[in-house]
Order: C-alpha cells, then structure tokens, then sequence
C-alpha cells in the first residue's frame, strides 16, 4: 500500500469517527428543513449571514402569502419581496439575488425543479455559480438538499471543528475543503446530508467561536492533546 492511499485510509476513517460519534449524540437530523425543494432553494439564500430561526420567520411569511411558487413569486417586485423577508437581515440584497435566482430557473430550465434536478452535477454546480448572490457554500446546500446531488457542503463550523482538531488547515480554500471531505467519504447521498447537519449542530451547540464548550462536546475524546 501506497503512502498516499495509507493517508487516504487513515482520513477516511478517522472522519467516520467523527460522524458516527456526532449521530450516536444527536441522531439523524433529516436535514434541510423545507416542505418543498424550492422551500430549500429559497432557505439557502436567505440563511446568509444570519440564524436559521430568522430564516424560518421569513419563509413562515412567504408561505402566509402562498408565494413559495417560483412562478408567483417572480409576479412581486424585488422591493415588495425585500420587505417580506426583513426578519433574515440584509434582506434587499438578499430579495436581488432571489430575483437573479428566479431569472436564472426560468431562462434555464423553465422553474422546473425535476428538469433542473436531471441536470449533471458538475454542470449544474458551475451554472449556480454564476448567478449574482450564489456562492460556492450556497450551492452546493441547493445541490445537496434540493436537487440531491451528492457534494459536500463546507461552512464555517466545519471550517472551525476539524481546522481545531488538527486535521484541516483553517486557512484552505473552500474547494479544497469540499474535496478534501468528498476524496476521503464514501460518496453517498446521506451521509453527505447528515454529516453536514451534525456538524451544524456540532457548531452551533459546542464549538462555539468563543467560549467554546469542549469539555460536554460529544467530539472531547477526539480532541488533540495541545500539551
């Protein structure tokens, strides 16, 4: 064997580790939540940079509207739409990149999610990316929740877990990240979900950017020794 493909083992399992660890805490978290995969699509962009319990706010109100269609949501101004979505922050900037999102699914694939679905991932991955507001983090969570396509989702917990456990470099790319995660797992649609949903509670609930809370983290026995 290879001293590469011992590396590629070691990694491998040590991430199994950490994930069958996470699930026996947390158990299957069924992520993303969203009655439908345009809910998803919507939840992702409007997550930037704030809360899920702002992002489930705003989205209780387009649902009050009946506008989680992306035919009828296209029908409001971008301005009317800003204005629904106040409680996710940034929310002009984030109902103009819905816009480009709704102009992007109707010019190419006719708001259809099944004709969008049947796209080939990488194809598909690089079409998201050039729409204004969409990048590589929201991608792939549209990629992975709404068109369940096998791609691992980087943020910033999973930066902040593994980078303090010693086996990523903080400071790597996003693109390395994601292929480091993708290179060293098996590629299976699940365990791409449910990996990243425990690491969000993982980071949410422990490994907190200050004061983080090693000592009840399900992760403390993986911790490296730093004396």
């Amino acid at each position: 064997m290879s001293m590469s493909s011992s590396f590629d083992h070691y990694i491998n399992g040590t991430l199994m580790t950490y994930f069958n660890r996470l699930l026996e805490f947390f158990g299957p978290q069924y992520w993303w939540p969203g009655d439908t995969p345009f809910e998803v699509i919507i939840g992702a962009i409007l997550t930037q940079n704030t809360t899920w319990k702002n992002v489930e706010k705003s989205i209780a109100i387009l649902k009050q509207h009946d506008l989680l269609d992306p035919k009828i949501l296209r029908s409001i101004s971008q301005d009317e739409l800003a204005q629904l979505i106040r409680s996710c922050g940034y929310y002009n900037q984030k109902a103009k990149k819905i816009s480009h999102f709704l102009q992007f699914f109707e010019c190419h694939y006719q708001s259809d999610i099944e004709r969008m679905r049947q796209e080939p991932l990488d194809r598909l991955r690089n079409q998201l990316l050039t729409v204004h507001g969409i990048g590589p983090e929201t991608a792939d969570s549209i990629l992975l929740y709404a068109m369940s396509k096998q791609v691992f989702v980087i943020d910033s917990y999973t930066r902040r877990i593994f980078s303090r456990h010693n086996l990523i470099d903080p400071d790597a790319d996003y693109e390395t990240l994601r292929l480091f995660f993708e290179n060293n797992l098996k590629k299976e649609l699940y365990l791409f979900n449910e990996y990243h949903a425990l690491i969000v509670c993982t980071g949410k609930d422990f490994c907190r950017t200050k004061k983080p809370l090693c000592q009840q983290c399900p992760l403390k026995e993986l911790l490296p020794n730093k004396s």
